[in-house]
């Protein structure tokens, strides 16, 4: 379970669900490889507000579950992970660098989801829906638009 951060003024319980997968959906994480993943992922917690709850790593992809602070939104969270992990990783191990064709180790995309440690959306909507005394009134839905 991760906890609360705290700070001056706020507690946050903020966790992200990262998917990104490696250029070209190559399988360059080897042991070493892998090793060396993590040490650069433990020392980017040292010096930044993140902080990865876990790491999991697939044959050409890999999953984060990071927690972070309200400041970090989740592009300025993973656009730094993704730069300091691919520039390490080629800086160690310049093989991975050959078999990805001497070009990027990450993929431009990646997915991001949020994780809620004790509520999903229809469990937020139903606690809402029983506040107070009065009958609930549904101010605003926001529904999605395609254009």
């Amino acid at each position: 379970m991760s906890d609360y951060i705290h700070k001056s003024y706020n507690k946050s319980l903020l966790l992200y669900h990262f998917v990104c997968p490696i250029k070209y959906r190559r399988s360059v994480l080897t042991d070493s490889v892998s090793q060396t993943f993590k040490t650069v992922c433990l020392q980017i917690e040292e010096r930044f507000e993140i902080n990865f709850v876990e790491i999991g790593l697939d044959d050409n992809h890999v999953h984060f579950l990071i927690q972070s602070v309200p400041m970090n939104s989740p592009k300025k969270i993973i656009g730094a992970v993704k730069s300091i992990t691919a520039k390490e990783i080629f800086r160690l191990h310049p093989e991975v660098k050959r078999l990805l064709w001497g070009g990027k180790f990450w993929t431009s995309g990646y997915y991001v989801n949020t994780v809620g440690q004790y509520a999903n959306e229809e469990v937020i909507k139903k606690y809402l829906q029983n506040q107070g005394k009065s009958k609930y009134t549904k101010l605003h839905r926001n529904q999605l638009k395609l254009f």
